[in-house]
């Protein structure tokens, strides 16, 4: 028999009120084609840059009694379901000026069903959108000089219908004085309020805004009837100066990119760039427009932060691969519907490849940087060991399995190594294309072919696994199925590095860095010896980054999130860990580490004694075409 505690508890729990089964509230009605009877008129408020507070007001029309409204959930680019619900709060729902109560979905927890009045013509909702307020909490959005601000954190919309077939009619409030740049077209609206077309959710989501009390905006594409303009928003206006030289970079990306594919789909498109130590750094694609984030410093010192230069490149790319065209698995009809990502080595990593390429063709890169980037890559591929238990189509589904949170062993796991393995293995078909069609074709070919068709439309066409080897096939005859799954889905295998070779150079590793090396090391503010003793460390406070498996470091029982202290005796520096590798080589002794855990200090001996070791790539047969130098040479413009 209970006891009369238990009892007690048991029974307040039932007077509670009833257990809410799944189901009990109706079902989340799949999205259907047809076109949403009214209209979402949506004004936000982002005024509040001392707390990070968005206001959302929204009236919907064209409602019924069993409305359920969606928060979007799966989020294009990202291909995760990472909609930031938790940081929706307040909200309030009103018709007829009454309450009208709403409950969440007991399992879909992004679904809220809505008890409309039979009488009701709209419904009134309101809510706050608390956008990160510390790093602690989450990657900044705003500050006291910029924002970014994307729709998809600020909008409900009714389920049973394609997000395309449902119209919105924006609006936005910003800061007074502030000025803002979006791929939306502005109908109206004074000073600090702004008023937009009305457009299909499809396009509002996929229409973020930058907006800042610093603005500086270039034409890229002068006298165009698809304007291209780069807005770069920064926290100081010092950041925002543009040699001529870099702008004549940019302007030539538009024009190489262009001469790839030989067609764009945009009425106009903005390079939205902010410049910030604070607000977030990160790229995202988007049909018309980028948004993307660096280091306040690289204008500022242009020749030292190369490693920067083809993030623009890479999402202007996304127009076309990924945006226009789709992979069929990453096509959903809402937000609310699973992605996945069987093909993002050929969404991500046939962009990366292009990305890099189009870099060095525009001028972003000198020659020698992007070598020297791709021995990077190269070297680092061959360095991941989870590709001896993981194929890479596997990790095609690691934004939802980890959305970019740390990892203690990162080459071991693997982690999105869609991105450089992709890069590699469209490296690798565009130099065997060229060998064998005796340079006559190239992957140039199959981009224009693939991505280059209907000029002009931004309607998405999709595309399979067996869509991409019919257009490889086309291009240059070849069991490109075998080719691509011997790639992608077998494990124990090599990284795919027969492009470089066949493009005339081979991988090498030299005792000095690339001058493009170690600024890159100083732009990521890192102290990479990953290639020697297998660390990466954090180059301000020697605490450990990354530690590679099966390395010196890894069977010396370091781990990630130790601090060293002392190298050899002598406080820790980059310079006393660079010369303690360098006097080791050869030697018997080991180099002498003092490090600190979180419980524990240690005294930790690294057994290593190859010296060290940094990416390049040299020409290997001087008799042998040098592909790769073709592959970044700028294509000119055709003949009239």
């Amino acid at each position: 028999m209970p006891s009369a505690r238990k009892f007690a508890l048991a029974a307040g729990a039932v007077a509670m009120g009833p257990l809410v089964l799944p189901g009990a509230l109706g079902a989340v009605a799949p999205p259907e084609d047809r076109q949403f009877p009214g209209v979402i008129h949506l004004a936000v408020d982002a005024s509040d840059i001392d707390r990070h507070i968005v206001q959302v007001h929204e009236t919907l029309t064209g409602v019924t009694p069993d409305t359920v409204l969606l928060y979007p959930q799966w989020l294009p680019g990202v291909h995760a379901p990472t909609g930031p619900i938790d940081r929706l709060a307040g909200l309030s729902i009103t018709a007829n000026g009454a309450p009208v109560p709403w409950t969440r979905d007991p399992v879909d927890v992004f679904a809220f069903h809505v008890q409309v009045p039979a009488d009701a013509q709209s419904i009134d909702l309101t809510f706050q959108y608390l956008s990160p307020t510390s790093p602690r909490v989450g990657r900044l959005e705003m500050n006291q000089s910029l924002m970014i601000f994307d729709w998809n954190a600020a909008v409900l919309y009714p389920a049973g219908y394609y997000s395309q077939q449902i119209a919105v009619q924006p609006e936005l409030t910003l800061p007074p004085g502030w000025r803002s740049a979006t791929a939306l077209e502005q109908i109206g609206g004074a000073g600090a309020h702004l008023q937009y077309k009305p457009v299909n959710l499809d396009m509002l989501i996929d229409s973020p805004v930058y907006a800042g009390l610093y603005l500086a905006q270039f034409d890229l594409d002068p006298g165009a009837s698809a304007p291209v303009r780069l807005d770069i928003f920064a926290d100081k206006p010092v950041f925002m100066g543009v040699r001529p030289d870099e702008l004549a970079a940019y302007r030539a990306l538009v024009q190489q990119t262009y001469r790839l594919f030989g067609s764009h789909h945009f009425a106009h498109y903005d390079f939205l760039y902010s410049l910030s130590d604070d607000v977030m750094q990160k790229g995202l694609e988007h049909h018309q427009s980028t948004e993307v984030g660096a280091s306040p410093n690289v204008f500022l010192d242009w020749s030292r932060t190369g490693i920067e230069h083809d993030l623009l490149a890479h999402e202007f790319v996304h127009s076309w691969n990924g945006k226009f065209r789709r992979p069929a698995d990453l096509w959903t009809a809402n937000y609310n519907v699973p992605m996945q990502g069987s093909l993002l080595w050929v969404y991500e990593g046939q962009t990366q490849y292009w990305g890099q390429v189009l870099a060095g063709r525009a001028g972003l890169r000198t020659r020698q940087q992007a070598l020297d980037q791709l021995a990077m890559t190269a070297a680092g591929c061959a360095l991941q060991t989870g590709r001896r238990w993981r194929p890479l189509s596997d990790t095609t589904m690691d934004e939802i399995l980890n959305p970019r949170h740390p990892m203690s062993w990162r080459d071991y796991q693997r982690f999105e190594d869609y991105y450089n393995d992709g890069l590699l293995i469209w490296l690798d078909a565009d130099t065997l294309i060229r060998q064998r069609s005796h340079g006559k074709h190239s992957l140039d070919d199959f981009a224009r072919g693939f991505f280059g068709i209907d000029d002009g439309s931004i309607e998405p066409v999709t595309y399979t696994f067996d869509d991409v080897v019919a257009a490889l096939k086309a291009v240059e005859p070849y069991d490109w199925a075998t080719f691509l799954h011997e790639r992608v889905d077998a494990t124990d295998e090599p990284a795919p590095l027969d492009g470089i070779s066949r493009g005339g150079y081979r991988l090498v590793f030299t005792d000095t860095p690339s001058d493009y090396n170690r600024a890159a090391d100083d732009q990521r503010r890192r102290h990479n010896q990953t290639f020697s003793i297998g660390l990466d460390i954090d180059a301000r406070e020697g605490t450990i980054v990354t530690v590679v498996w099966d390395s010196p470091a890894f069977h010396a029982n370091l781990i990630e999130g130790e601090t060293i202290l002392a190298v050899n005796g002598n406080p820790y520096s980059g310079e006393a860990l660079t010369d303690a590798i360098r006097a080791a080589k050869g030697s018997s002794s080991p180099i002498e580490l003092i490090v600190r855990g979180e419980q524990r200090y240690r005294v930790v001996d690294l057994d290593y004694h190859d010296g060290l070791r940094y990416p390049h790539l040299e020409r290997d047969n001087p008799k042998q075409p040098a592909l790769l130098d073709d592959i970044f040479n700028p294509r000119l413009a055709p003949s009239k």
